[in-house]
């Protein structure tokens, strides 16, 4: 069968595969949308309606919902030396992903209706994943005015997730004026906790490593502050608040404390924040500086602990392309950020599934469903049942693999894994039915 038959034929066959919930299945794909799942082996060699079926063997495999990424900078427009959203939504097909929302801090910001437009097509021309532009909470990410919320939420685009990401909404009437207005249309405000004030000319976590280091620390009160507050804010007026990329201990306790009196929040947590500390930093390499910065050993089993007993609510990547010179330099002087789309399902395996501490209905419910309900995204986190969208990612938890950049669909470079051998490797990614990766490869 020829790559045009597998993207034409009326019917898919996934055979085998593990679901979510252990069960072995074999799964039917007609159309855009899952028409049969049976116990492993019980599809009909013989029904002639499958006769000219693409048939995929998923033996040892797990079938997940397509992924759903909260957090994810595509750059575009502006920041094409960094990524495309072509390029970006390539890079979240083979990380299994289906659907992304693509943060503000573009240029120009996408603070109109015009802007998240453009995104919009730009996300549908590509027609890898669903992309989902993401409004700025103020007018060009300077957080003195409100952007047009409502104009955003009323566009095309119908925003539901609104952040000025890369910087906090520091001003507590802004903020709160933010949380009343998306209320009216059942949005979100997704805060990059970040007190500025406690954080000039930060480059990493404030502790022991910064001090032995000589680097200016970044305390754990500037993450803890903004989100003491934000959870009082939401309550007080009844909204909901999302909190990007937890990091630290504290953070965790205060979520925790925020959702046990009712309080509407929600939080995320990033791949490498769950995996790596501060004392990566010690070689000084700029691939490790990142905002919020990695903690230490101690905040790392806060936020494992938090992701698998539900206080953090998603896994989001904060995928951060830059272009090779904001990397490579000197430590002072290159920008934060890493790539994470094609290595967050690997790394969330191997810490958190691999160790016992979430199954895979764990992760099917913290990288797709709760990520795409968040977000208020409809045909994204559904079961895989007959009706449902043929959204799907086939993983196989036993492949290893070294990262290397030039073999990434990403095109920035800055990835923290450079070298580093992932156990489990996206196979196939299915968007309502079309294989944007087969066989291990993105179609082109």
């Amino acid at each position: 069968m020829t790559a045009t038959d597998r993207v034409t034929a009326a019917a898919t066959v996934i055979a085998g595969a593990a679901l979510p919930d252990g069960m072995r299945a074999d799964i039917v794909l007609r159309g855009e949308t899952i028409a049969q799942v049976m116990p492993a082996g019980t599809v009909d060699a013989d029904d002639a309606s499958l006769d000219h079926a693409v048939r995929v063997d998923a033996s040892g495999w797990v079938a997940l919902p397509g992924l759903v990424d909260l957090h994810t900078h595509l750059r575009e427009p502006g920041g094409e030396d960094a990524e495309t959203v072509r390029s970006g939504s390539r890079a979240a097909a083979a990380g299994g992903f289906t659907a992304v929302h693509a943060m503000a801090n573009t240029f120009p910001v996408q603070d109109t209706a015009g802007v998240v437009e453009q995104v919009l097509r730009l996300g549908e021309e590509a027609g890898y994943v669903d992309v989902r532009p993401v409004g700025a909470v103020s007018v060009g990410l300077a957080g003195e005015r409100l952007a047009e919320l409502a104009a955003m939420a009323r566009s095309a685009a119908a925003v539901r997730v609104f952040s000025d990401d890369g910087k906090a909404v520091a001003d507590p009437v802004l903020m709160r004026r933010a949380l009343e207005y998306v209320k009216t249309f059942d949005g979100v405000v997704a805060q990059h906790a970040q007190e500025p004030r406690l954080t000039e000319g930060s480059q990493m976590h404030e502790g022991v490593v910064s001090a032995e280091l000589g680097l200016t620390g970044w305390p754990a009160a500037a993450e803890e502050s903004i989100i003491a507050r934000d959870v009082l804010l939401a309550g007080h007026v009844g909204s909901r608040l999302h909190v990007c990329h937890v990091s630290t201990r504290g953070s965790v306790e205060i979520l925790r404390w925020a959702k046990s009196r009712g309080i509407d929040v929600t939080a995320e947590v990033t791949p490498h924040h769950l995996a790596l500390t501060d004392e990566s930093v010690r070689g000084y390499d700029p691939r490790f500086k990142v905002n919020p910065p990695l903690r230490s050993a101690d905040d790392v089993e806060a936020v494992r602990a938090a992701l698998a007993d539900g206080t953090i609510d998603v896994v989001a990547t904060d995928h951060a392309p830059h272009p090779p010179e904001a990397k490579d330099c000197e430590w002072a002087a290159a920008a934060f950020g890493m790539t994470g789309l094609e290595t967050a399902l690997a790394v969330v395996h191997e810490l958190m599934v691999v160790s016992g501490r979430m199954t895979w209905a764990d992760v099917a419910r913290t990288m797709s469903t709760r990520p795409a309900a968040i977000g208020r995204l409809t045909g994204h986190g559904c079961p895989i049942a007959p009706g449902e969208p043929a959204s799907i990612t086939l993983f196989d938890p036993a492949e290893r693999w070294t990262v290397r950049p030039d073999a990434l669909e990403t095109a920035s470079p800055n990835t923290p894994w450079v070298g580093r051998e992932l156990v489990g490797r996206v196979q196939w990614t299915w968007l309502r039915g079309r294989p944007t990766v087969a066989d291990g490869k993105v179609r082109r």
